[in-house]
């Protein structure tokens, strides 16, 4: 499988000043100022393959949405290189941009006096859609999205979701082979958040196109993207399968043992006041437990204990995926 995505060693600096308060420093900043350079994004390599759904991960000011925007030819590298289906985005040929699409979730294409109808219109004409293929993608796209009674609203009266799923609809309707989402669930609540990412799993697979998204919802990057890049004062921390991310910040699996204690046998109980000494075992109160096992041993030692031991209860956690991420930000950035 080729890589429809390629950057390397991909450096973008903003210069900006910082001018002190005072009626003295604004009137020297008008002859001299002191420029400060900032290394949005630092040097980040990485490759993503045909077909993927990645997910692109960082707090705030880690340099995800300024990386898109080179992805995407908004912006241009400061140094280093990036590739997009074989284009070399800043250059902006017209053959390139017909091929991606980029949702972003703080900025509208929609022209806000009119129904999304007449902006889907004037996306056929911009990227010279064949009228029939425009049809039928309107049609299934609007199904898909549940949205085939609020095309002719003008989009001022249409609800944040509704103008989400718009948005979506907009960008696909000329089959980009190569989508970037930047923060698309903002503001929405949790069933329009369902919705969308329903949506975008089902196309995704259907179509075989590649995605690079952005959100601060971690449950759906986990369900929804096959890897994650994560991203931290402009450098990559994480470049990997996100099951691969959570074995190696959260080793261990925690759970809950409740024993049936007029069942226990004598060595039984010996051999829990043992796993409890050596720390295996966390006690709780009289009949419950903590337990903690490496993840790799977990079906093994389960297996054990329900074999071994008469069980009223045996529970194990679910991983806190934001401390997961919230530890992701803080690893060292890769060389």
């Amino acid at each position: 499988m080729s890589d429809a995505i390629v950057v390397k060693d991909l450096k973008r600096t903003f210069r900006h000043y910082e001018k002190k308060p005072g009626l003295l420093p604004t009137l020297k900043s008008v002859l001299w100022r002191e420029w400060n350079d900032v290394n949005a994004v630092d040097g980040i390599s990485f490759q993503i393959p045909q077909g993927s759904f990645v997910g692109f991960l960082g707090p705030n000011g880690a340099g995800k949405t300024t990386t898109l925007k080179m992805l995407s030819g908004i912006l241009s590298p400061t140094s280093g290189t990036c590739t997009v289906l074989g284009f070399t985005p800043s250059e902006r040929k017209r053959a390139f941009k017909k091929q991606i699409g980029f949702v972003m979730g703080q900025k509208s294409q929609l022209i806000w006096d009119l129904p999304p109808t007449d902006t889907f219109v004037l996306h056929r004409d911009l990227y010279e859609i064949p009228r029939a293929q425009w049809n039928e993608s309107l049609d299934t796209l609007s199904k898909l999205l549940r949205v085939e009674h609020i095309l002719s609203t003008p989009v001022r009266q249409l609800s944040l979701g509704e103008r989400m799923k718009c948005e979506l609809i907009a960008s696909l309707l000329h089959k980009p082979k190569v989508l970037f989402l930047d923060e698309p669930t903002i503001g929405l609540d949790v069933i329009s958040q369902v919705h969308l990412w329903e949506f975008l799993g089902t196309y995704q697979a259907k179509e075989k196109m590649t995605v690079l998204l952005t959100s601060h919802y971690i449950h759906d990057i986990a369900n929804l993207c096959e890897n994650v890049i994560i991203l931290n004062k402009g450098r990559k921390v994480f470049d990997g399968a996100f099951e691969s991310l959570v074995n190696r910040l959260e080793p261990e699996r925690s759970g809950i043992i409740r024993f049936q204690k007029d069942r226990l046998k004598k060595d039984q109980t010996a051999q829990i006041a043992e796993m409890v000494k050596n720390r295996h075992l966390e006690q709780i109160d009289l009949h419950t437990y903590r337990i903690a096992v490496p993840r790799q041993e977990l079906s093994a030692a389960t297996q054990w204990i329900l074999k071994s031991f008469p069980i009223e209860e045996l529970r194990m956690e679910e991983v806190d995926l934001t401390e997961v991420i919230e530890k992701a930000f803080a690893m060292e950035s890769r060389a």
